[in-house]
């Protein structure tokens, strides 16, 4: 596909919504609160332009997204308050947090996955129910601020790179590849300033 024909089939709102996804993970990974705002504008967007596709289970993952952007500024602005702090720290789950959150969302992946493949014309109906409820639960991690969030975004960008190469669809491929390169960086950000945290004396 050449360029100009991948420029005419993105629309303006596409567009828009793709600069403030990508704003928003340069905003969460400096742990700033706007990071939600701009995600909150991204989800808006975003469902926008899946309604008008008719594709309505994005559009009840963007609404989902919306309500984590709503939830996730409140989160970090007030949540640090309960623990006496101006705002939420970054903390880290027990690894049977992990299992749970893992466990659970392979098997309610399993079930979207049969569900996709039996009932739609699907071209990866498991790895496509994963996504979307691995994207789910790491969204709340987000909001939650847990640490471990960018090692699930690993994983599920990653698994996204493959489905969108396979596809074809090169833009988002690349603009993936960025996502990955911006996670790993968050990663690094965020286990810096957690070691910093702890090692401040109660």
């Amino acid at each position: 596909m050449d360029p100009a024909t991948l420029t005419q089939e993105i629309s303006p709102l596409e567009a828009v919504a793709a600069l403030f996804a990508v704003l928003y993970l340069v905003l969460a990974i400096r742990e700033s609160l706007w990071c939600w705002p701009a995600a909150f504008i991204s989800s808006v967007l975003m469902l926008v332009v899946v309604f008008g596709a008719r594709l309505y289970s994005e559009v009840a993952l963007n609404v989902y997204y919306a309500a984590m952007a709503v939830y996730g500024w409140y989160q970090w602005h007030y949540g640090g308050r309960t623990r006496g702090a101006a705002e939420l720290p970054i903390s880290i789950w027990p690894l049977k947090m992990h299992a749970l959150a893992v466990g659970g969302s392979l098997a309610l992946s399993a079930a979207v996955g049969w569900l996709m493949s039996r009932y739609t014309q699907a071209a990866f109906p498991y790895l496509d129910g994963f996504l979307a409820v691995s994207s789910v639960v790491t969204t709340y991690l987000v909001a939650r601020k847990i640490l471990e969030n960018w090692l699930y975004w690993l994983v599920i960008d990653g698994l996204w790179l493959y489905v969108y190469w396979q596809r074809e669809l090169y833009l988002l491929v690349a603009l993936t590849a960025l996502y990955l390169v911006l996670v790993v960086i968050g990663l690094a950000r965020w286990h810096r300033d957690w070691r910093a945290q702890i090692a401040v004396p109660a």
